[in-house]
């Protein structure tokens, strides 16, 4: 994590517990996924292609929030509105850490 250019660092103050059966089920079946294939079967299975863009979208966001680059900036880069950006800064850096964890494991394979 030294390359990122960090202007605020994680603290978790939200926590997410699955609030039914469903939703603890969907998380025990991204649990299961065993490889990038079975992550890209998954997905396209279960979101439509602009739902996964949108992610996408989300996940991007917060790599160049995490890399210090402004809200603007993201903004215009991903198409999307400082309101999303802002949302997305709103849970990268005071979420429940899933962003946060996701993106230091993403880093640390491309380095």
């Amino acid at each position: 994590m030294t390359n990122i250019k960090r202007k605020q660092e994680f603290e978790q103050k939200e926590r997410y517990t699955p609030a039914n059966d469903k939703e603890q089920e969907l998380v025990t079946a991204f649990s299961l996924l065993k490889n990038e294939e079975d992550a890209a079967h998954f997905l396209r299975d279960l979101m439509t292609p602009g739902e996964i863009e949108e992610f996408a979208n989300r996940l991007r966001i917060a790599k160049q929030l995490m890399e210090g680059q402004p809200y603007l900036q993201i903004a215009h880069e991903v198409h999307t509105s400082t309101t999303t950006v802002t949302r997305v800064a709103h849970w990268l850096f005071s979420g429940c850490g899933g962003y946060y964890s996701v993106l230091k494991r993403l880093l640390r394979r491309t380095r």
